[in-house]
């Protein structure tokens, strides 16, 4: 009896002392920093993922990290100063800060991953940087398979690996963009594994996909064959008045009228491009997994701006309409609830404190982003009622959850529509008599935002231009970016 009652003694005792040790570890592992892994798309429209609502579109890693984590609805970039659109957007990013306070540039600004190198964080960056190269040299540690610039060819890409003095060396040649970026952040990740340190890190994945050129990667060319998608619900011929720059470059990728077979092809294009990016994706998150760092990261999928793709006669991304200024934006990680969709108004630039909080790093000062937290967790609803964007000195936006009002200086013209009735943007209620109060609040609104950021342009210009235009002027010619694939399929010719 005495000898049973000893070696129940002992096991309790051993079981105790496990215990013990399981919760030390656990408090250790919880006391640990989590990572953060940065996925950026370039030029997809928040619509273009099968979580987000597209039945043609597969997106089965992204769908999942969304299922994972929590998912903005109504995230945006603010505008841009000319129409490289994802160079402010970026700028607005790094610094936290908005259009009116970065513009486009970065030199000089105390950036995110600056905040994190000194909060002890391996900062690590791949792929698209399109600011000033000195920028990308002082807001990362490591480097590998950087780009510098904006438009390229997904094919041939000048990519740059740093020296050891941690500048940026002279370009080569490796392959497909979305490949060599994933695998270069699959580099990164399994060398943190394999150090078994206790140092996070911050691995930021900027793709040039899927960017145009139309051009997937060789296996997904005809992944969605031709004349399969449905045309956009806002498909029009032609943009139904002039406004800024209507050959901006984008627009000059398929010419006037927008036939349905090309934007047919053109969605053809840009899906496979999705997917292939997806997959890719899929890639990184299996190296996460693999080394054991999947659970303690968090993991930002978000877009540096939307794309017209056919939607009201336009192509690019130089518009404020919905489909061209609203981004996908997913956060999954330690403290991020589940499968939450929220539809609480977000920039882009609130990416820098909203990680910063996550993180448990010190708040960032001197910016203009609002930490998401307190949505992501539920104690608010949102961190602002409505959303200003704007586009050059052209056009300007204001948008409260039901109503968006658009504005054109330069042509004295207004559109205003009932989002939750016209999501597309399709009926313009701005003439509507019905409707001239409520136009004249969202103008109340649009002066409010205009001067809470120091906008000095007019909401109607000195100088009126005239709206009609003929579309059989427009002149169109390829770029130098444009593979073969593209010179034949949207141009009809051959690369010399």
């Amino acid at each position: 009896m005495k000898i049973k009652n000893y070696l129940l003694a002992l096991c309790l005792g051993l079981f105790i002392t496990l215990g013990l040790i399981s919760s030390a570890t656990h408090a250790q592992q919880n006391s640990q920093k989590p990572n953060v892994l940065f996925l950026f798309a370039d030029d997809q429209r928040a619509d273009a993922l099968g979580i987000n609502g597209n039945p043609y579109i597969q997106t089965p890693t992204i769908d999942q990290l969304g299922r994972e984590g929590s998912r903005f609805s109504n995230a945006y970039v603010m505008g841009g100063v000319h129409g490289a659109i994802c160079m402010s957007s970026r700028a607005m990013l790094f610094s936290g800060k908005n259009l009116y306070k970065v513009t486009d540039k970065l030199s000089g600004e105390h950036t995110m991953t600056m905040s994190f190198a000194a909060a002890g964080y391996r900062t690590f960056g791949t792929g698209k940087w399109h600011n000033e190269k000195e920028a990308f040299e002082a807001s990362f540690q490591e480097a590998k398979n950087v780009y510098l610039g904006g438009m390229a060819d997904h094919y041939d890409l000048p990519l740059r690996d740093y020296g050891a003095d941690g500048k940026l060396g002279e370009p080569t040649r490796k392959g497909f963009s979305t490949e060599q970026f994933a695998q270069a952040a699959i580099d990164f990740i399994k060398d943190h594994g394999q150090r078994n340190t206790d140092q996070p890190f911050f691995c930021y994945v900027a793709f040039t996909a899927p960017h145009d050129p139309y051009s997937p990667e060789a296996n997904y060319i005809n992944h969605y064959p031709d004349g399969t998608l449905p045309l956009p619900g806002n498909y029009m011929p032609y943009h139904p008045f002039e406004f800024d720059h209507l050959t901006v470059r984008d627009e000059n990728l398929t010419g006037w009228p927008r036939k349905p077979e090309v934007i047919q092809m053109i969605l053809s294009d840009y899906y496979a491009l999705v997917t292939h990016l997806d997959t890719q994706i899929a890639k990184i998150l299996n190296t996460l997994k693999e080394t054991g760092q999947y659970d303690n990261t968090i993991i930002v999928y978000a877009a540096d701006n939307g794309l017209a793709a056919g939607s009201h006669g336009l192509l690019g991304k130089q518009s404020l309409y919905e489909h061209s200024s609203k981004v996908p934006l997913i956060i999954k990680g330690p403290g991020v609830p589940q499968d939450q969709e929220l539809d609480a108004f977000a920039y882009i630039h609130d990416l820098y404190p909203t990680l910063a909080e996550l993180a448990g790093i010190p708040d960032p000062s001197d910016i203009d982003g609002v930490s998401l937290v307190p949505v992501i967790t539920g104690e608010q609803d949102g961190v602002r009622d409505a959303l200003f964007t704007s586009y050059r000195g052209t056009v300007r936006a204001v948008r409260n959850k039901k109503y968006k009002l658009i504005r054109y200086p330069e042509r004295d013209y207004t559109q205003l529509f009932d989002l939750d009735a016209d999501p597309l943007e399709i009926n313009n209620l701005a003439e509507n008599t019905e409707y001239q109060s409520k136009k004249s609040e969202m103008f109340e609104l649009m002066e409010k935002w205009q001067n809470s950021f120091q906008d000095t342009v007019k909401l109607t210009a000195d100088k009126i231009k005239p709206m009609k235009y003929d579309p059989d002027t427009l002149v169109r010619k390829p770029d130098q970016w444009q593979p073969e694939y593209t010179l034949k399929r949207y141009f009809e010719v051959n690369k010399k």
